[in-house]
C-alpha cells in the first residue's frame, strides 16, 4: 500500500496505522515465504499457535515451513478487531487444501504485541478448521497478495 511508506507503523497505534499493520502482516503471510515473514517478529518472539508454542525466529521459520508444506494453495484475509497502545487484535480466515485435495476454511483470532520499533514480540492465535467443498471457496485470487479490490472478511459475511 502506498501510504505505508509515509506512515510509521509503530506503537502507539492509531486506527490508520493498525489497519496498515494488519494488511502488511496479511501480505507477508500470503507470500508463504517463512524467511520473509519471520522478519516481522523479534529474535526472541513468543507464539502460541493452536496448541503449539514457538519461540524465536528460527522456530518461526521451521513452523511456517511445515505449515505451508501441508496447507496448500493458502490464501489469507486478516481484519482489524481492536487496538490500543502497542497491541493489536485481529480476526482472520484462510483457505487451503491438504495433499488429498480436501479444502478447509480456517477461522480465528490473534492477539499481537509489538516493541517500540513496531516488531511483534508476542503472538497468540486461536484457530478452528472447517472442512469445505471446493465449490464453497470464497478466496479466489492468484497466489500471493490479496488484490485491493477483493472483498474482506466483513464484505464476505465471514
Amino acid at each position: 500500500m502506498s501510504s505505508e511508506s509515509t506512515v510509521a507503523l509503530v506503537p502507539p497505534f492509531t486506527q490508520e496505522t493498525a489497519i496498515l499493520k494488519v494488511r502488511k502482516a496479511e501480505d507477508g503471510w500470503n507470500s508463504r515465504d517463512p524467511e520473509k515473514v519471520c522478519l516481522a517478529y523479534t529474535l526472541d518472539s513468543k507464539w502460541r499457535n493452536r496448541s503449539e508454542f514457538v519461540n524465536g525466529r528460527e522456530q518461526i521459520v521451521q513452523f511456517l515451513t511445515r505449515k505451508w508444506q501441508k496447507e496448500l494453495d493458502y490464501r489469507l484475509i486478516k481484519e482489524l478487531w481492536a487496538f490500543g497502545g502497542s497491541r493489536i487484535a485481529v480476526r482472520f480466515a484462510y483457505e487451503s487444501h491438504d495433499a488429498s485435495g480436501q479444502w478447509y476454511r480456517s477461522y480465528g483470532n490473534e492477539n499481537w504485541e509489538f516493541d517500540k520499533d513496531g516488531v511483534m514480540h508476542h503472538r497468540y492465535a486461536c484457530i478452528n478448521d472447517l472442512p469445505i467443498n471446493e465449490s464453497e471457496r470464497l478466496f479466489h485470487w492468484p497466489l500471493g497478495r490479496r488484490p485491493d479490490e477483493h472483498p474482506g472478511l466483513t464484505e464476505l459475511g465471514l
